[in-house]
């Protein structure tokens, strides 16, 4: 699911900043923007968030304000003058006026502490940790709201398709007279200048039943429609065991499809029943991959 939050903390060493973006994603997919100095503190940032997230491609920006108790003395001269330098030459080139903004040349990455190569104190990482933690937390109830809105309409699009089922019953009903028939001008062909014997013709009655009739498939379609409404009510994750029932939701209505053929208006029927289920299967399929 989509979603976005932004952390601010102050620390006595510096301002930390920490922003997630999460999109939509099959799994989990990390990717991090951190200061140089904070490269060590990355495996236990990643720790946060595996804490609560498991879904979504998620953008992590951590950034860090150094204050003049964290500066310790050491600021990079050089870069505060090539940056002034390039403001006069731009203003003289353009015909403009103004001056250079100290403050704005103090906050370039790598003016204090820049050929440190020592690891962020522990007050530091914490509180990176600390606002990390909260932004997940910032993050997931964007994201909650989303998928409660998303699990009502599934929800909704499974009754759907319970009614659907529902329909292709009652026409199943009345289309026994017609499996019949198939089943019978079936059986001619199969005995056309060819004796069988009693029980293999039995064998062949019952195999052509059962690959004529849709009783089977309609159940399982409506007893996993059913599932998957419990899972979109219930806790916890979701989405993976979302996945598993969409796709024999999907095989029973390809199966319904394969067997209806040749029925006349009763097969036309339930062809256009068991398209438009297919329809909101690939519908619910689409948002499950929001969901966690």
């Amino acid at each position: 699911m989509t979603g976005f939050a932004r952390v601010r903390r102050n620390v006595a060493e510096a301002e930390v900043m920490v922003s997630l973006k999460s999109v939509n994603h099959r799994g989990l997919d990390l990717h991090f923007h951190l200061p140089p100095e904070l490269d060590p503190a990355e495996s236990d940032v990643r720790a946060v968030i595996k804490e609560g997230i498991a879904r979504g491609h998620v953008q992590v920006h951590v950034g860090l304000v150094r204050t003049a108790s964290g500066a310790a003395g050491a600021w990079n001269r050089a870069l505060v003058d090539a940056y002034i330098r390039a403001f006069r030459e731009a203003r003289d080139l353009y015909s403009l006026e103004g001056e250079p903004d100290l403050n704005s040349a103090l906050r370039l990455p790598g003016v204090f502490n820049a050929d440190s190569d020592e690891e962020p104190g522990e007050v530091l990482v914490h509180a990176v940790l600390e606002s990390t933690r909260e932004a997940v937390a910032m993050l997931n109830q964007f994201r909650e709201r989303e998928g409660a809105a998303m699990a009502e309409e599934m929800s909704q699009r499974c009754q759907g398709i319970g009614d659907l089922v529902s329909r292709m019953e009652q026409i199943r009903d009345g289309a026994v007279p017609a499996f019949q028939k198939r089943l019978r001008d079936k059986l001619s062909d199969l005995l056309h200048g060819a004796p069988l014997d009693p029980q293999r013709l039995a064998q062949e009655a019952a195999l052509l039943a059962d690959r004529s009739d849709i009783a089977e498939e309609l159940v399982r379609l409506r007893t996993h429609a059913a599932q998957l409404g419990q899972l979109l009510a219930g806790d916890g994750e979701v989405g993976k065991r979302l996945d598993f029932l969409l796709q024999e939701m999907n095989r029973e209505s390809n199966t319904i499809l394969s067997k209806t053929g040749g029925l006349g208006d009763l097969g036309l029927t339930i062809t256009d029943l068991a398209l438009a289920a297919k329809s909101e299967i690939d519908k619910i399929r689409e948002q499950s991959l929001n969901l966690e």
